[in-house]
């Protein structure tokens, strides 16, 4: 019996990861710096993540790409991060150019190894409570289900990335929801981390969550007319 192609592509995938794990635990080296990044991460410093980015200098761009697409992958930290050290670097709007692409191809390299993995697989990278609270947004909001996660900053996209690629969703709509869902975030982020610094910044900040919560919950309002508007037509 022939194996279908999505088999061999999962075998492929596994084999991979397990390979770059295996590297990365076995090469000291690889191993310091990995913990040294995910550390980095975790602190929610931007002059930190920022002063690390930039030693790398004329790299400094692609170093936060690889970064971007990191987090996404492995660590289940919110990208706004990222997203003020870009624009304390280069500026707020090529930090959000910079912002945006990484993380839509953070996102895209989520759902590809969610659709290939399956949710035993993906269970091993991302923990099975986490991903259920996801399920439930999904299962109430259908194809609405990713746009409305990217409204809120706080919400980790690589989470949803996976979730969405466990879905019956198209790659091509999720991309779009992603989109269109991170780009006001990225811009508004984006200009926040490049003009303001210290507790101004936090506190602008604080408002743009607000400000989000506030779009959230007119998106959900609609979501649910819609819904209510067809169960009554059935």
């Amino acid at each position: 019996m022939k194996q279908s192609p999505r088999k061999y592509g999962k075998w492929l995938l596994l084999a991979v990861l397990v390979l770059a794990v295996a590297v990365c635990v076995t090469v000291p080296s690889l191993r310091a710096w990995f913990g040294s990044v995910f550390a980095l991460l975790s602190s929610m410093d931007v002059e930190q993540v920022a002063d690390y980015i930039r030693g790398f200098g004329p790299w400094a761009a692609a170093i936060s790409f690889l970064l971007m697409i990191l987090q996404s992958v492995a660590a289940p930290i919110p990208a706004f991060l990222l997203t003020f050290a870009n624009a304390a670097l280069f500026g707020w709007w090529k930090g959000a150019i910079l912002s945006w692409s990484s993380a839509m191809a953070g996102a895209a390299v989520c759902y590809g190894i969610a659709h290939v993995l399956g949710r035993d697989g993906i269970e091993r990278l991302a923990s099975r409570t986490a991903l259920a609270s996801v399920d439930v947004f999904f299962e109430r909001y259908g194809k609405h289900a990713v746009l409305v996660c990217r409204l809120l900053p706080f919400v980790s996209f690589d989470l949803v990335s996976y979730a969405a690629g466990l879905t019956g969703m198209g790659f091509w709509g999720f991309f779009v929801a992603t989109g269109l869902g991170q780009l006001p975030a990225t811009l508004v982020y984006s200009y926040v981390g490049g003009m303001l610094t210290g507790g101004l910044q936090y506190f602008v900040t604080g408002l743009m969550i607000l400000f989000a919560l506030a779009a959230l919950a007119a998106l959900l309002k609609k979501v649910y007319h819609d819904r209510h508007t067809t169960n009554h037509e059935a």
